[in-house]
């Protein structure tokens, strides 16, 4: 049973890693190295749990929940965080210097879990002196309604780490899988092809984006369009997977498309940044 636990990064990810992780009764420390989106992080979370309480889904009182997460800019508060769980932009330079900090930060036996939807958990693990207690632990947007963790050892994690990480997730409700470490794990080693292929068709002319969307929903049964999930996920993490993925098989199906390049440069992100392939800023 883990009691407290670290999650660095405040955004979509991280912000809903540190809700469910204090719906289930941890202490979490909840840290980013702007104090602005630490304060915009809480005030998001407890948006998102007034909505469950509202909804009669919440176990327990929004305050008291709150008082669970605690936030911070420093990285030495997680020198006795029994596991720290890292949920930053997609870049494995930027990942595995954040590890190399927190592998002289935290102490001996503490878990370095990385949230990461693509990168290597071995070459993230490469960076620190304990690539035994380094593991992926990759949840899904968003964190409080999906069910899925998809778990993922490097070539040097221990059957024990594996083992307390899969407890974890079970501890904060929800189903474990266990995935290869290979670019994309398993979820989105499928999907993102498909997300792909849609902004192609629609970068070719295919049909619109309203009627891409439409046709995956109505024809497949998804819950939303690719261009609209893709929007979801931020279209800078797509472009970011897109291209490891492409360099880690060398197939060009996972070639990133010109547009979703385009719109990264010119920074549209999708919901984020209020526009992607729609328009946000009036929603």
């Amino acid at each position: 049973m883990v009691h407290n636990i670290g999650v660095i990064g405040s955004g979509l990810m991280g912000l809903g890693i540190a809700q469910v992780a204090a719906q289930s009764g941890l202490q979490v420390r909840l840290n980013d190295a702007n104090a602005d989106a630490l304060q915009d992080a809480i005030t998001r979370i407890r948006k998102g749990l007034e909505r469950l309480r509202d909804r009669d889904r919440l176990d327990g009182d929004v305050d008291t929940i709150l008082t669970r997460i605690h936030l911070t800019t420093d990285l030495q508060e997680f020198a006795q965080s029994e596991v720290v769980i890292e949920a930053i932009s997609e870049n494995e330079d930027l990942k595995r210097g954040l590890f190399a900090q927190l592998d002289d930060i935290c102490a001996p036996h503490t878990i370095l879990a990385s949230n990461t939807s693509s990168i290597s958990i071995t070459n993230i693990a490469a960076a620190t002196s304990r690539p035994e207690y380094v593991v992926g632990m990759h949840f899904f947007n968003p964190v409080p309604a999906m069910q899925l963790v998809e778990v993922t050892r490097g070539i040097a994690t221990s059957d024990t780490t594996v083992d307390k990480i899969t407890q974890l997730g079970e501890q904060l409700g929800k189903t474990v899988v266990q995935a290869a470490d290979t670019p994309g794990f398993i979820v989105n080693r499928i999907l993102v092809p498909m997300l792909v292929e849609a902004i192609y068709a629609y970068q070719e002319g295919a049909a619109s984006r309203e009627d891409i969307d439409q046709a995956v929903r109505l024809g497949l049964g998804h819950p939303m369009g690719p261009l609209t999930l893709a929007d979801l996920i931020g279209l800078d993490t797509l472009l970011a997977i897109c291209d490891v993925y492409y360099r880690g098989f060398g197939d060009p199906k996972y070639r990133a498309p010109i547009l979703l390049r385009r719109y990264v440069t010119a920074g549209w992100l999708g919901r984020k940044t209020g526009r992607g392939f729609y328009d946000y800023s009036s929603r």
